[in-house]
């Protein structure tokens, strides 16, 4: 959402990991929940017409997207049982940890799962 909102300097780490991402250097996956959130935040704040324009554009990004099978379904609701985040979050959480990967957030409600070792996280915060 940073990246999209223009805030800095989130929006300045997204732009360089996702050009990364663009030229093969690195891998970005996205839970398809996830992608959903963001577009329906899209949708509100900016109106249908740009959320769909957005989701069009992003899914031929270089960010894969993943659905959600009902194992990541199962992990996700697990970790929203166990901590206090928001249920699109324990896909991040749970999408992050099976990709083997950092969660890239500037979100701190993150910070006590990564504090505890259940997800590592590329801070991007101020």
């Amino acid at each position: 959402m940073a990246w999209v909102s223009g805030e800095q300097p989130a929006r300045s780490w997204v732009q360089a990991l996702m050009d990364s991402a663009e030229s093969r250097q690195i891998d970005l996956t996205m839970s398809m929940v996830n992608a959903g959130e963001v577009y329906y935040r899209l949708a509100r704040q900016r109106g249908q017409h740009y959320a769909r324009t957005f989701w069009d554009d992003f899914q031929t990004g270089p960010t894969r997207l993943v659905e959600a099978p009902n194992w990541l379904i199962l992990e996700a609701a697990q970790w929203k049982s166990q901590h206090p985040i928001s249920y699109a979050d324990a896909f991040a959480v749970a999408t992050a940890r099976w990709e083997r990967g950092a969660l890239v957030t500037g979100d701190p409600d993150f910070k006590p799962l990564a504090e505890a070792g259940i997800v590592e996280l590329e801070w991007i915060g101020g």
